[in-house]
């Protein structure tokens, strides 16, 4: 605590006054005149002592022991039911003629100022297929063309608004559920023609890998809602699950892996196009796939798991 330059007290001198008094046999008199302070004072910190001992001595809060207008127990609990029933701090206020600094200060208190402290959250749910290619998880993520080495490497905004014109492309991927084998693709777009063309490539990666795909799992965005996407998995024999809405943990792996790939590849380091970021994602994926330790996969690579599920370990 910041304390007054001109102040008398300090928690040290308060105990050295008390026991100067209490200890040592000071008459008050002299002891103040020492302390350089009035009696008064000295009988209000022994008054102190006598009630909370040393700790007494140190410097407490100037607010009220009791505050004068705090709400009443019962206000606060209809307070509270409120805003339990999803009600917002200014709502709140208006139905109880309160002041909106007023139902503020008592939802700090409470810990109810935040929305997600009104519900549990939902218990995490982890789940793992047994067989590779009984689920595919597919997931797209919209880039940035690059014209040049950006502000994420020179730390300089200099020029940066003369980019903006640059446009988009799309990095599409397809995880193995029980494997984590991973294919990918940078197209133009998130589109359904898009979509579908990476799904036919991808379909056929994992084929090629001995992969018999049963069902893929997608979010809810326009292009796997599409007739044509469901039709073209229909054809296949291939079951097609769409994530819950705004629950983008359930398409969790292809999510991990849209992260992996931006943090060691597509900003790991510094490319002068996107083109030659695109020519960089083959031996990054190739790395991954095939020597990548993987947490999940007590630390082996994607590839010797998937061996190991498909009976071809030696």
């Amino acid at each position: 605590m910041n304390r007054h330059k001109n102040a008398r007290m300090t928690p040290f001198g308060r105990a050295l006054l008390v026991r100067r008094v209490r200890v040592e046999g000071w008459c008050v008199a002299h002891a103040a005149h020492a302390a350089g302070v009035s009696e008064r004072t000295v009988y209000k910190w022994l008054a102190r002592f006598r009630d909370g001992g040393e700790s007494a001595l140190w410097d407490r809060s100037s607010a009220p022991s009791r505050p004068a207008h705090r709400l009443s127990p019962d206000r606060v609990a209809r307070l509270a039911a409120l805003r339990h029933a999803r009600l917002s701090g200014p709502a709140i206020a208006r139905r109880l003629a309160l002041p909106r600094s007023t139902v503020g200060a008592v939802l700090r208190r409470l810990g109810l100022n935040r929305l997600r402290a009104l519900a549990r959250p939902e218990p995490v749910v982890r789940y793992e297929r047994a067989r590779p290619g009984e689920l595919i998880h597919i997931d797209s993520k919209r880039l940035g063309r690059i014209d040049g080495i950006g502000h994420r490497i020179t730390a300089n905004r200099k020029g940066q608004s003369s980019k903006r014109g640059t446009g988009w492309e799309a990095l599409h991927v397809a995880i193995d559920d029980a494997s984590r084998l991973a294919y990918t693709e940078i197209l133009a777009d998130e589109k359904h023609h898009s979509a579908l063309a990476f799904l036919e490539r991808a379909l056929a990666f994992f084929a090629r890998h001995g992969v018999t795909v049963e069902r893929v799992m997608t979010d809810n965005g326009s292009a796997y809602k599409s007739r044509a996407f469901h039709a073209a998995l229909a054809a296949k024999g291939i079951r097609h699950k769409r994530t819950r809405p705004y629950r983008p943990q359930t398409n969790g792996k292809a999510e991990r892996f849209i992260q992996t790939s931006l943090r060691e590849w597509i900003y790991g380091a510094p490319y002068v196009s996107s083109a030659a970021r695109t020519a960089a994602m083959q031996p990054w994926l190739t790395y991954y796939n095939t020597q990548r330790p993987h947490s999940a996969l007590n630390h082996i690579s994607p590839w010797q798991r998937l061996n190991n599920l498909l009976g071809n370990d030696t």
